[in-house]
This record gives C-alpha cells, structure tokens and sequence, in this order.
C-alpha cells in the first residue's frame, strides 16, 4: 500500500516549499496540482477545459 502528502494552504503558503523539503528528505517526488491542471488545459483535454473554468475565475 502507498502513502501520499498532501499539502493544502493559500498562495504562498509554502506548499512548494514544503514540497521541496520533503522530496529531498524522503526521497518522493512532488506532484504539484497546478502544473498537472495546466499540462491538462495545454493538451486541450476534458480535465483541462473544465478545470480551465475555474482559473479563469482566479479559483
């Protein structure tokens, strides 16, 4: 079974930070969620274009 972080905060919390800190401690790798929205919204897929609705809006 796998463990996962999650690490939720406002912009500019730290999350990346944080993030950072932790792939070098344990030696895990850092999905952050915007860059996989974003990759989605480039290739035009579905995720991409409903996510795209709520950036848009600054969500």
């Amino acid at each position: 079974m796998s463990n996962y972080i999650i690490l939720l905060g406002a912009p500019g919390a730290g999350k990346g930070t944080q993030a950072a800190m932790l792939t070098e401690a344990l030696g895990v790798p850092h999905v952050a969620s915007g860059d996989l929205f974003r990759s989605a919204l480039q290739k035009k897929t579905p995720l991409g274009l409903e996510a795209k609705k709520y950036m848009d809006q600054g969500l």
